[in-house]
């Protein structure tokens, strides 16, 4: 039997790494509870204080295939590299330069919304078609495929 699958990020701004991570995927926020018009009327209701309301936030696809992603605040930073990673389709479908060129506008897109750019590797037929390392504006790797 499948299983749905959530992707759960540890990070210091769960608002902002969401904020991100939905613009990178074309996700949304998620929805508060029924009842409520926002999440910070949410949790006004619910009691929680105004510190603690961007411990947790998260993202799911607008049309409901993609898995939901969780941010979660954690006391530490990050402090290696990632075992593993996210590959955002960018350019499906396309080889060689009109590839890259795909890659580089997505690249240039969430740069401007705090990712950086790590590395460039080129394509290598038959098996590498090219891609894009990059870090989140919190240093987790992902890579534009």
């Amino acid at each position: 039997m499948a299983r749905d699958v959530q992707i759960t990020f540890d990070c210091a701004d769960p608002a902002g790494l969401a904020a991100f991570w939905a613009e990178a995927l074309g996700y949304r926020l998620q929805d508060p509870p029924a009842g409520f018009d926002s999440w910070e009327q949410a949790l006004a209701a619910m009691g929680v204080p105004p510190e603690r309301r961007n411990d947790a936030s998260a993202v799911v696809d607008p049309d409901g295939s993609g898995p939901r992603l969780f941010f979660q605040r954690v006391p530490e930073g990050k402090q290696a590299k990632n075992r593993a990673h996210l590959d955002v389709r960018a350019a499906p479908g396309l080889d060689g330069d009109a590839r890259m060129a795909a890659l580089e506008a997505a690249a240039e897109r969430l740069v401007a919304r705090g990712a950086t750019r790590l590395g460039r590797h080129e394509p290598a037929p038959p098996l590498g078609a090219g891609h894009l390392v990059m870090a989140d504006p919190e240093g987790n790797e992902f890579c534009l495929d």
